[in-house]
């Protein structure tokens, strides 16, 4: 609970987070070892060659000091200065060196902190330029300014080894990225594949990778294969049933028709009500899968629906189309969705008098909407709805119909075999039901 906050700035994906796992170690390692080990390090290299800078410049002081006269001192001064690699200059104004050094110069902290406390008179140092030192020095001639190289009192390359470092672990890291990139592509073909088959599509896939996400992909095989039997089964048991059932009924059919018309008209209703569930047992086993997806443009594909349905005399109009161009092709299977959407206009005109439809389209999704007049379906019976085999009463009046309760069935089966689902609703304006498919794009 303490870090849910961190998790809204973590990576979403497998790629990011492995990645992030692989580096965070590696960084946080190099911080931990430059500021503990390598800095430690060189702060005691620069103390000690501080140290002995100090020596040299207070056997300077002392010589100039024991000095019998100006002038020998000066000279004296000079001619050590030169064998010790110092510039000496005498007659300095106060202010000729200003007190500098960047804020990131530790090393320069050091030997400040050591001149400061052995070195008698010391005044201002600058250690703006990396490659002198100027320090102001009040000798018994007066101000001097010294100058020496900074390779005298610090290291000469304290960075390397870091430099070292970060190139070494960039470049093992981006080694190591491209076999977790390897070991990781198994993982993101089998979720396309899982993916794809939850839009209704089928495709090859042989797992690889290591043992743990072969044996995910194996059980992944056999899943969607138990599935595909338990479908085929469903199908064939609903089919089977309801061909079956054809024979008997066209005896009674047979021997009706030889009766009195009179007699036999009510039987003859009920033998033709029994037809038409058998029918509607057989639309829901259908094999939806022998229709394979294929591309299709949505716009022209609704356009042609609604046409059909207004040359059939049914009053259909086709509403507003949002997101999407015509002539754009997405994959879907176009024979089970216009079963659908003529699933959803019966209903609507069977229960009201008008129906409009319409298509919605963002970047993931396609929403075909299907709008009527009629009473509508209150919301806490939405769900029940559409369960095989329900009938709603009074919402939908089962003496205006005759199914079985299959039709809302029937869609929300094709919409999850498109990778979507049915949404039902109460539309805005015309006031009655408001049903969406809403597929994968």
């Amino acid at each position: 609970m303490v870090f849910q906050w961190l998790k809204r700035y973590m990576p979403r994906g497998l790629y990011g987070r492995a990645a992030l796992i692989l580096v965070f170690p590696v960084v946080m390692l190099q911080l931990i070892v430059s500021l503990v080990f390598i800095q430690r390090h060189f702060e005691g290299v620069t103390e000690i060659m501080s140290r002995a800078v100090v020596q040299e410049i207070t056997f300077l002081l002392d010589e100039m000091a024991a000095a019998p006269d100006s002038a020998a001192a000066r000279a004296e001064a000079g001619r050590i200065a030169e064998a010790l690699d110092f510039e000496l200059a005498f007659d300095a104004a106060p202010d000729a060196v200003v007190a500098a050094r960047p804020f990131y110069d530790l090393s320069g902290r050091v030997m400040l902190d050591i001149f400061s406390a052995a070195i008698p008179g010391l005044g201002p140092t600058d250690l703006s330029n990396f490659r002198e030192v100027h320090i102001l020095l009040d000798t018994p001639e007066g101000p001097a300014v010294l100058t020496f190289g900074r390779s005298r009192v610090s290291a000469s390359n304290p960075h390397q080894l870091i430099v070292i470092m970060v190139v070494m672990g960039a470049l093992m890291t981006l080694i190591a990225y491209f076999f977790l990139r390897n070991q990781l592509r198994p993982i993101k073909r089998m979720a396309d594949a899982a993916a794809d088959y939850g839009k209704g599509r089928v495709v090859p896939y042989t797992p690889s990778g290591a043992v743990e996400v072969r044996a995910a992909g194996m059980a992944f095989l056999e899943m969607r294969a138990r599935i595909e039997r338990q479908t085929q089964a469903r199908t064939m048991m609903l089919s089977g049933i309801s061909h079956d059932l054809r024979t008997p009924l066209t005896r009674l059919r047979l021997g009706l028709s030889m009766m009195d018309e009179e007699e036999a008209e009510p039987m003859v209703r009920d033998v033709a009500d029994m037809e038409r569930l058998v029918d509607a047992f057989l639309d829901y086993g259908r094999e939806d899968a022998a229709d394979a997806p294929e591309p299709t443009d949505p716009v022209a594909f609704l356009r042609q629906v609604a046409g059909d349905s207004a040359r059939a005399g049914r009053a259909v109009d086709l509403g507003q189309i949002d997101g999407i161009e015509e002539g754009a092709q997405v994959m879907l299977r176009p024979m089970a969705l216009r079963r659908a959407l003529e699933n959803l206009i019966g209903n609507g005109l069977r229960y009201g008098g008008k129906v409009r439809l319409s298509l919605t389209a963002s970047d993931r999704t396609l929403r075909f909407r299907v709008e009527d007049n009629g009473p509508g379906i209150p919301a806490d019976q939405r769900d029940e709805a559409m369960r095989p085999f329900t009938r709603l009463d009074p919402a939908r009046n089962q003496n205006r119909g005759t199914g079985v309760g299959l039709g809302l069935a029937i869609v929300a089966d094709i919409a999850r075999l498109h990778g979507g689902t049915l949404r039902l609703g109460e539309s805005a304006d015309m006031g009655g039901l408001c049903a969406d498919i809403v597929v994968a794009r």
